[in-house]
């Protein structure tokens, strides 16, 4: 009987080297390198979606409306994009691809928003007490934003035995934040055919 364990061990070890032996791990450029294994939304998806969104929102009149009417580049906050497609998506990595977009525009100004701006207040805070009056960071010189972006990732998925398509649909709106007005919609669409 302990012979038998001992077999089986043996066995279980041979074939777990065996199968773990034959994996290859390469690495790729993820920029310029599109690797699009599941169908799933992926890194290339959102830098795509948030570099032309981002280009469809900065030629759009209300740039120029802000700027002859204020005599300065709008500042603006990216809010909440809500994943609202069948798959989980991390909205933070597109977040972050849309804000990466405006900032290298140099046609809006940028401030942070959500949990990143709470420590920065929480700093300033801690600041007050423990820093040097000539080092302290004061309050209540923020950056004001003059727009918040906002938006959802939607997806529909159409299948039949081993086909299915998977179209996303993102959906970004620009709100004037004094007077709630809208003042840009936009969207984009990505179709995936996916035969196993």
């Amino acid at each position: 009987m302990k012979m038998n364990y001992t077999l089986i061990a043996v066995l279980a070890s041979t074939l777990l080297a065996t199968s773990c032996a034959n994996r290859k791990v390469t690495r790729i450029n993820p920029v310029t390198e599109q690797q699009d294994i599941s169908g799933a939304w992926n890194a290339i998806d959102s830098k795509m979606v948030s570099d032309e969104m981002i280009s469809q929102i900065l030629m759009d009149k209300w740039v120029t409306n802000h700027t002859t009417s204020k005599s300065k580049n709008p500042v603006v906050i990216v809010g909440m994009v809500t994943n609202k497609s069948h798959e989980h998506i991390e909205a933070e990595m597109f977040i972050k691809d849309l804000e990466r977009a405006f900032l290298r525009s140099d046609k809006v100004r940028l401030v942070q928003s959500g949990k990143k701006r709470e420590e920065l207040r929480a700093e300033k805070a801690d600041q007050q007490t423990n820093a040097s009056q000539s080092t302290m960071k004061k309050f209540g010189l923020e950056n004001g934003a003059d727009y918040i972006l906002q938006g959802s990732i939607n997806s529909i998925v159409d299948g039949y035995k081993k086909e299915k398509t998977v179209t996303y649909q993102i959906n970004l709106e620009l709100t004037n934040i004094e007077t709630n007005e809208v003042v840009w919609i936009g969207d984009k669409k990505i179709a995936k055919y996916i035969k196993n």
